[in-house]
């Protein structure tokens, strides 16, 4: 009995008491640091930086306390102009802490450049697939004197003759030299 003595004793409510108003003042320090230290508080608005340069996205960061930094180099967009941002991440609109970094992507200077696929001595309904599955536009199909109708004869890119294995951008124009299927 002498244990459940001690627990209704005075020197024990005493101790579970001041244990109890231990935690709580405790719990309530750690929380208020924990507001102060990460800025529980505070939102900054991140910017809309698309079509912007990199230059001026990190002066528009800088000036709201972000940081830029470049994730990657998208696939070439025309409709925003070069070395611009294309997308953003938070986006444009979020609200974030001080020192946050936005990670960008930009876009290229201009379309890479992909190979030439060897289409010589295919015929044209195998040649214009493969080019366009490139990238590649198909342009005019020029038509001359072979024994083989519809054969590619040889690629060209603005007049030019383009050799298999070379390089252009893609999107480029190539025309075909095909065969007529005279003798």
């Amino acid at each position: 009995m002498s244990f459940f003595r001690f627990l209704i004793s005075k020197a024990f409510l005493f101790q579970l008491l001041f244990a109890l108003l231990a935690i709580v003042l405790i719990c309530f320090l750690g929380l208020k640091w924990l507001d102060m230290k990460t800025n529980h508080d505070q939102r900054i608005a991140v910017p809309n930086l698309e079509k912007l340069t990199l230059e001026k996205a990190s002066d528009l960061l800088e000036a709201s306390k972000l940081m830029a930094k470049v994730q990657d180099s998208a696939n070439f967009n025309p409709s925003y102009p070069p070395f611009s941002v294309i997308e953003q991440n938070p986006k444009a609109g979020s609200f974030v802490k001080e020192d946050r970094k936005i990670y960008l992507v930009l876009n290229p200077s201009n379309y890479r450049k992909i190979i030439v696929p060897n289409i010589i001595q295919k015929t044209r309904r195998q040649a214009e697939p493969t080019l366009k599955a490139l990238g590649f536009k198909v342009g005019k199909v020029i038509y001359r004197p072979n024994i083989a109708r519809d054969m590619v004869l040889e690629m060209q890119h603005k007049g030019k003759v383009v050799k298999p294995d070379g390089f252009l951008r893609k999107t480029s124009v190539i025309d075909l030299v095909v065969g007529d299927g005279s003798e």
